[in-house]
C-alpha cells in the first residue's frame, strides 16, 4: 500500500492562513465603500461635477480613506 504525503506548507500558504484570521466584518467594507464614495464626491465637487475624472476622484479617494483607515489601525 502506498502512502500519501501531506502537502509541504510554504511560507506562503501560512500567511494566507494567517491573514484568514484578520477578516473583516461586512460592516467595515460597507463603511469603506461609503467613505470612499463620499470622498470622492467632494473631489467632484472642488471641480465643478467636469465629467472625465470620476475614475481619477475614485482612486484618490480610495487611497485617502486607506491611507487614514491605517493609520486607526483598522486596515489590513
Amino acid at each position: 500500500m502506498t502512502s500519501i504525503k501531506a502537502p509541504r506548507v510554504t511560507k506562503a500558504a501560512r500567511t494566507v492562513r494567517s491573514s484568514r484570521a484578520r477578516i473583516l466584518p461586512p460592516s467595515f467594507h460597507e463603511d469603506r465603500r461609503a467613505s470612499i464614495a463620499e470622498a470622492a464626491y467632494f473631489k467632484a465637487q472642488r471641480r465643478g461635477f467636469a465629467p472625465g475624472h470620476e475614475l481619477e476622484d475614485w482612486l484618490a479617494a480610495e487611497e485617502e480613506v486607506d491611507q487614514r483607515l491605517m493609520g486607526e489601525g483598522r486596515a489590513s
